[in-house]
């Protein structure tokens, strides 16, 4: 069976945001309801933004 992502990266920083307590806790049980947690789902979006806008600075 292949590794899902079979490059590692070390996870050494963190980012402090402040959101609506509501919403956090809303986001975080769908995050458990989908198998997934809220963490990694805002690194795939932060990973996603940076592609998307990495490559339009550089057209």
């Amino acid at each position: 069976m292949a590794k899902k992502n079979s490059k590692k990266v070390k996870k050494d920083s963190q980012l402090l945001i402040r959101i609506n307590g509501e919403q956090r806790d809303r986001f975080v049980l769908l995050c458990e309801e989908l198998d997934t947690s809220a963490a990694r789902e805002i690194r795939k979006f932060i990973g996603r933004f940076l592609k998307e806008h990495e490559s339009t600075e550089q057209s």
